[in-house]
């Protein structure tokens, strides 16, 4: 909403780390959002951000400005959903948070049965990693994010949706596909030995996702330090050069299930040595969810049992 836009704005600057950052990401000349900024700074007597400060840095005069324009945007979002609520679910707006390919494996499946039990409610999409994810829910710019436990913020509530497995990657020529064969029990994926792959070259997940996590503590506790050659936000991109044969990845199992290569790569379980990953939509415990909220989770829980991720 317009009437946001500075909380917006300040809330896009400390997430890019600056004002040039933000206004890309944002979609507007950086002079336009540096005068913006500058107003508001004028209004308030008060600069919001340190100067020459790397990433940027509110003052305490803007944190406190930042927290009032929190609490204003709450209130709004809280307004609007009470209204919403009142046309029961006849009309509405959903901001949902999620990573880019949640919403390409997760949500291009639940969108087209929402929207046809639902048409009267707009939805909106805030991609990120976990960590804005989370934030995000709890400033209330996305009514409820699809994230992993654990969560960051104590404030945050949360409601189970299904778990995920970690996956070894390989290339369809790498020696050890020919080695290791299916598992017993009937496991779709054959175990493999994590310890097996210190001599390997790595594909990663950036900072701030908790898959780059479970691969470092998968490395220490093999007892070896991995050979990273190179560094993606993008878990599509980690497995399609996996496929191609330039180094190893761990992946989400969806993605495996999902995912077409001309040369496909081949899959192992890790289970036995990183924990499942349990995939929630988190919110924020000082705002109830909506209707429409609440409509939404119902249907994608009813979508994940029927797909059979649960």
């Amino acid at each position: 909403m317009m009437e946001d836009r500075a909380f917006y704005y300040i809330q896009k600057i400390l997430e890019e780390g600056s004002i040039s950052q933000a206004a890309k990401r944002l979609f507007i000349a950086q002079p336009s959002l540096s005068q913006y900024i500058k107003r508001i700074e004028n209004d308030l007597g008060a600069e919001l951000f340190e100067k020459n400060a790397k990433p940027a840095k509110l003052t305490g005069a803007g944190q406190i400005y930042l927290q009032t324009e929190q609490k204003i945007h709450q209130l709004r979002q809280q307004r609007k959903n009470q209204i919403d609520d009142l046309f029961d679910l006849k009309i509405g707006h959903l901001t949902i948070g999620s990573s880019n390919y949640r919403s390409m494996y997760l949500l291009t499946s639940v969108l087209p049965v929402f929207k046809q039990r639902y048409p009267g409610i707009s939805i909106s999409l805030e991609e990120g990693i976990t960590e804005e994810l989370e934030e995000r829910a709890m400033s209330g710019v996305t009514d409820f994010s699809i994230v992993l436990l654990p969560l960051s913020y104590p404030a945050l509530a949360y409601e189970e949706l299904f778990d995920e497995e970690i996956l070894l990657a390989l290339p369809a020529n790498h020696k050890l596909c020919d080695a290791i064969k299916p598992g017993k029990q009937n496991r779709p994926y054959p175990p493999v030995d994590f310890a097996l792959l210190k001599n390997e070259s790595f594909i990663v997940m950036k900072k701030g996702q908790k898959l780059r996590n479970s691969f470092f503590d998968l490395c220490h506790n093999a007892g070896f330090r991995p050979d990273v050659i190179l560094q993606t936000n993008s878990m599509e991109a980690a497995q399609a050069l996996a496929a191609a044969g330039l180094g190893v990845t761990i992946i989400p199992d969806v993605l495996a299930r999902s995912n077409k290569f001309p040369e496909m790569p081949r899959y192992f379980s890790l289970n036995q040595q990183v924990k499942v990953r349990k995939v929630v939509v988190s919110y924020s415990k000082q705002r109830p969810l909506t209707g429409a909220a609440k409509a939404f989770i119902h249907v994608m829980k009813e979508v994940i049992a029927s797909s059979g991720l649960s």
